[in-house]
């Protein structure tokens, strides 16, 4: 029995069929991009939408050539019903894993706590990379968004399973996508807390308060410094102002904010 046909967006516009890789025009792509994202459209809205530019008759007719041109498969990529058109029911989409993986952590259904490898699914690349219409960058920031709440969501699940490890991996990925993601940092302190790593935990935190006063001039939140424990003075109660001190002290010089902004953080 053939493979079904394989679509990835994630990184680039890729096709596989059974005989093999196919390289639709680009239109073609285009045109299946759009349909594999949204599962179904009326050709009304496919050439508006694909051809913003130009009338109604002429954006009609280049989507009439983009689906003629289309590679050959049995059953066809999209199946035409009068003015309704659809994606193929088998057609795997890289996008549609990410999307349900992402959506199973956020809703607290996963990761189960023998997964091997829970982070595969959302450690994935941008959706197509280098296209600049305005459907791509809507969809590519609704999939960014949903990402890095999957990745907050699962580093506090490993956190809980005990698996600070993993943990730490999940939360990594969520800071290098956005590195002033506060929810993003306070997983990769609680994972460092869950290892018993308290110097760890308080050098990340200064780190943080540093790109974030150097970059937007805020501090982090309250709920942020409230999970690193106090150091009172010998037999007393620490006071707010001792703990500022003690989160904002020396002893984190080895560690830098990331550059500027649209910088990268790697551990």
């Amino acid at each position: 029995m053939a493979s079904p046909p394989r679509l990835r967006l994630l990184g680039g516009f890729r096709l596989e069929l059974a005989a093999g890789t196919a390289e639709p025009c680009r239109n073609g792509q285009r045109l299946l991009a759009f349909m594999a994202l949204r599962h179904r459209a009326t050709r009304t809205v496919l050439a508006g939408t694909l051809w913003p530019e130009v009338t109604e008759e002429h954006a009609r007719g280049s989507l009439r050539t983009a689906l003629w041109k289309l590679p050959r498969a049995e059953p066809p990529l999209i199946d035409c019903r009068g003015d309704s058109l659809q994606v193929a029911p088998d057609l795997c989409v890289d996008v549609h894993l990410l999307v349900r993986t992402a959506l199973a952590v956020v809703r607290g259904c996963g990761p189960p706590p023998n997964a091997l490898s829970p982070l595969d699914p959302l450690l994935g690349e941008d959706l197509l990379p280098g296209w600049d219409e305005e459907w791509v960058l809507v969809e590519r920031e609704r999939l960014r968004q949903l990402r890095l709440h999957a990745l907050d969501a699962l580093a506090e699940a490993l956190i809980r399973q005990n698996r600070p490890a993993l943990a730490l991996e999940a939360a990594w990925a969520s800071v290098r996508a956005e590195p002033l993601r506060e929810s993003a940092h306070r997983a990769v302190v609680s994972a460092h807390l869950a290892e018993g790593n308290l110097s760890e935990a308080i050098r990340h935190y200064r780190a943080f308060r540093r790109l974030l006063h150097d970059e937007l001039g805020v501090e982090p939140s309250p709920r942020f410094a409230c999970l690193l424990p106090e150091r009172p003075p010998t037999g007393a109660t620490a006071s707010a102002p001792a703990r500022d001190a003690f989160l904002t002290g020396p002893g984190c010089e080895g560690v830098d904010p990331p550059p500027g902004p649209g910088r990268s953080w790697t551990p």
